[in-house]
């Protein structure tokens, strides 16, 4: 079971957002089912719309959704976050001096008690790099096992909000239909941030990756790059991870020795090559290297996926 709390706040009396409701919405919505149209999480969404919003009753869902043994708890904020003495803190639009809104370390603090067995909390907000700094005592993490933070920012930056929509949203989502999925269409926290981090490039925002983790945690399963009966061949046509695979004419449906069984191997072969497991030896395409009868080998990364294969791993 997973569950996921999605927070998007616009309507802040002295400083209103444009993107943050649309942004949020649009999370929740993308998470709620895997690429194939399957249930992933359980999504309560909360936005100004609902009245929801005020720092007590905010924090009463926050403390509802890190309660219970569930498989994944995953908490999204999308709004105004800040940074004082005393620590960061989640704005509400109920804010007063002195009683900002949800502190960071209080949903820290949460997330490590929770006895769900991940714990997810991805903040698009200013200063969102502040969640999970260490305590006091720098030799000590303040992140227990099992919690991973994504944050749009580094502690002492502001999250860009960009035509109506945050910046690190719009990545998120593109990353969640499919741009961060691995060879077996899995999205990860990992993942999620690798692509962002690409993305950004080393002058605008820098997202921020904070984790304790010791197992797999997929976020959300798309449509793999190669079908699963096709990458439990891979052993198959590759008996050794270094052998090489001698192609000639008879692969190549359009040239008039092709033989049947040939061609359907060397499809296989090419679904292989467009997801980076397999490559043509002493030439540019997998075309020329069967009419040349060349040969193709594996990568660095078709020798894993090749290992995975021989432990029927996958």
């Amino acid at each position: 079971m997973k569950k996921a709390l999605i927070i998007g706040i616009d309507g802040y009396p002295k400083a209103p957002l444009k993107g943050c409701v649309r942004d949020a919405t649009a999370f929740g919505s993308i998470i709620e089912k895997n690429g194939d149209g399957s249930p992933n999480f359980s999504v309560e969404l909360i936005t100004d719309a609902d009245g929801h919003t005020k720092k007590g009753v905010l924090k009463g869902k926050i403390i509802n959704l890190f309660d219970g043994e569930v498989d994944t708890a995953l908490l999204y904020f999308s709004g105004h976050g800040n940074v004082y003495e005393v620590g960061g803190y989640l704005i509400t639009p109920d804010a007063t001096e002195n009683d900002e809104g949800v502190s960071m370390q209080e949903i820290l603090t949460l997330a490590n008690k929770s006895k769900a067995r991940n714990r997810i909390i991805i903040l698009d907000c200013c200063n969102s790099g502040a969640f999970g700094n260490p305590t006091t005592d720098e030799t000590k993490t303040a992140i227990k096992e099992g919690v991973t933070i994504l944050a749009a920012c580094r502690r002492e930056e502001s999250a860009i909000e960009l035509d109506g929509h945050g910046l690190f949203t719009s990545l998120l989502l593109d990353a969640l239909s499919g741009g961060s999925a691995d060879v077996l269409g899995r999205i990860t926290p990992g993942s999620l941030y690798s692509y962002v981090d690409i993305s950004l490039g080393p002058w605008n925002q820098r997202p921020i990756f904070k984790t304790n983790i010791s197992s797999f945690t997929c976020i959300r399963q798309v449509t793999p790059k190669v079908p699963i009966e096709v990458l439990r061949k891979i052993s198959q046509y590759f008996p050794a991870a270094e052998q090489e695979y001698e192609l000639d004419p008879s692969y190549e449906d359009t040239d008039p020795s092709n033989k049947p069984e040939n061609v359907a191997v060397f499809k296989d072969l090419q679904k292989l090559q467009s997801a980076g497991l397999v490559v043509p030896v002493d030439a540019d395409f997998m075309y020329f290297a069967a009419i040349n009868s060349k040969s193709c080998r594996l990568t660095a990364t078709g020798q894993l996926y090749w290992q995975l294969s021989v432990d029927e791993k996958i």
